[in-house]
């Protein structure tokens, strides 16, 4: 195809993705998916081959969702499927890795040939059970739901509504959820059919091969541009009950790229493994970021990119390991593949960030009629500094979920938000500064119990810096001014006060190359104190 014809199409594709998205957001009930952007938006074509996703897509759901369809696929091959199906399932080894993630696969026809699948994901703060910080196995983290048909020919199965109803807390927030989804497959197939149609295209195929060869060559040319051999990295985690090992190579060979984390710990009795989906998605996108952002990320992109991790390891758990907060150990492959290739592209170094996501939950009763809730709040740290700039505060990564107001999280539960700043003297020292912590505090108003659970790492290994950067400050929980555990269920009383503070950002390149008039910008700022950069920078007036 002409090349500027297939650029129009394209960008033709993404406003079309990017506009049904907003139909999901804008149709959403939850804050997780409203507020907090926690969901993705895909397209594949007829051979389910990814072909775009939208903007605001987390990137493991963008990643993990080629292989829910390979699964759909498994389970209802193409002659099972018709027009106005849509099918669920939250399984964690075929999914985003733990059930709080909800996947739906929905088939688009034309004239009754299948010419492409929208593919979804939402994330839901209840799944039903009692997710816990230690639960044991798979079993005790919430309701599975198995590879099914949600919507068929159009209406809606009332036995997979049913047992969502009966197994969710909030049910109405979580179908509204699905519910909304369905409105974005519709979106889609018409804004779809009015492309093909202005564009005469029979189906999305051509166009496909198109963007998808040319994405891969893109990538291939920057692995290529790389030296030949092998790199590594290895650094320790918080862990459960002992610190744990994350252990990663990659391997260059012509335009080809391996990542192996072979040397990681084994999977632990404690839900903080992952699973293989999930590491190899957030592999491929820690490359994509380093070597070939601009390009379109689709099937292409993805080829030359290979993941290894055995079976077994804390990267590629077996089932039923329990796997509720797969991202505290999936949120540091980035890191790992990042750090092992900083000394071969020192020029796009990224330094550690205040990751894995810290979040916190809090259930209960609220109002006279005692009504259910479940909430979560997103906590993000300090971002790592990188090589153009210093990192910015309070911004997620390897995850980009968005801040909820502390408004609207206070009008839907009893909680008082007694706090939410900066912490000074957080961000790692470097020529480019980590981004700084936060600091936020809750308080119960509640005359009954509150459950507060929380799953947070760095608290004993705080963000690295990188080429010579220090670390970003470690992050603290504590409850009524006592030290609280990371990882742990507390109930909280009316009253009870409980203050997090994130992460910093590590740092990048020496402290002693920072330029003077930065280091006066962050006293002006407040980011550092005058102290700190004393002690750190040496003069500087």
């Amino acid at each position: 195809m002409d090349p500027i014809r297939v650029g129009l199409i394209w960008r033709r594709l993404e406003g079309v993705v990017d506009q049904v998205a907003e139909t999901f957001l804008r149709a959403a009930f939850s804050v997780v998916v409203r507020d907090n952007y926690d969901m993705a938006f895909s397209l594949f074509d007829s051979q389910g081959r990814l072909i775009a996703q939208s903007k605001r897509s987390i990137p493991s759901f963008t990643g993990t969702l080629p292989r829910t369809l390979e699964a759909v696929l498994e389970r209802y091959p193409i002659e099972r499927l018709n027009p106005g199906d849509t099918l669920i399932s939250n399984d964690s080894w075929i999914g985003t890795g733990h059930l709080n993630d909800i996947s739906m696969i929905h088939p688009i026809f034309s004239d009754g040939r299948l010419i492409a699948f929208a593919g979804s994901t939402a994330h839901t703060v209840d799944i039903g059970g009692a997710p816990s910080p230690t639960a044991r196995d798979r079993y005790e983290e919430g309701l599975c739901i198995p590879i099914c048909k949600i919507v068929e020919r159009g209406e809606e199965s009332e036995t997979v509504i049913d047992f969502l109803t009966q197994n969710l807390r909030q049910p109405d927030e979580t179908l509204g959820d699905i519910r909304a989804q369905f409105a974005a497959y519709r979106d889609c197939t018409a804004k779809l059919m009015d492309m093909l149609a202005d564009e005469d295209l029979p189906d999305l195929d051509t166009v496909a091969d198109e963007i998808i060869a040319r994405s891969e060559e893109s990538m291939r040319k920057a692995i290529a541009a790389l030296p030949d051999g092998e790199w590594r990295d290895e650094f320790q985690t918080d862990g459960f009950d002992h610190p744990l090992t994350i252990a990663c190579k990659v391997s260059i060979s012509g335009d080809e790229m391996t990542v192996d984390f072979t040397g990681t710990s084994p999977q632990v009795p404690w839900p903080i493994n992952c699973v293989l989906n999930y590491t190899q998605a957030y592999s491929r996108y820690a490359v994509k970021c380093l070597l070939d952002p601009e390009a379109p990320n689709n099937a292409g992109s993805l080829r030359p990119i290979h993941v290894i991790a055995p079976e077994g390891c804390l990267l590629n758990a077996r089932s039923p390991a329990p796997v509720w907060g797969r991202h505290l150990s999936g949120h540091y492959v980035p890191p790992a593949v990042l750090g092992a290739l900083a000394a071969v592209v020192p020029e796009r170094a990224v330094a550690e960030s205040g990751s894995p996501l810290w979040n916190v939950y809090f259930s209960g009763q609220r109002g006279p009629k005692a009504e259910n809730f479940v909430k979560m709040y997103f906590m993000n740290g300090g971002h790592g500094a990188r090589s153009i700039s210093d990192g910015p505060g309070c911004l997620s990564f390897p995850s980009n979920v968005s801040n909820e107001p502390v408004e609207v999280f206070e009008s839907q539960t009893p909680m008082l938000v007694t706090e939410k700043a900066f912490v000074p003297d957080t961000g790692g020292a470097g020529r480019n500064r980590g981004g700084n912590a936060q600091r936020i505090g809750f308080r119960s108003l509640s005359d009954a119990p509150i459950t507060m659970t929380i799953r947070h790492e760095r608290v004993k290994y705080p963000p690295r810096g990188l080429l010579g950067g220090l670390p970003g400050a470690a992050g603290t929980d504590r409850l009524n001014g006592a030290t609280l555990e990371p990882k742990s269920r507390t109930v909280l009383k009316q009253g009870d006060e409980v203050v997090f503070q994130t992460p910093g950002g590590g740092g990048l390149y020496p402290p002693q190359e920072r330029a003077p008039e930065k280091i006066r910008t962050d006293i002006e700022t407040g980011l550092v104190t005058r102290e700190e950069a004393s002690r750190t920078y040496g003069k500087f007036d």
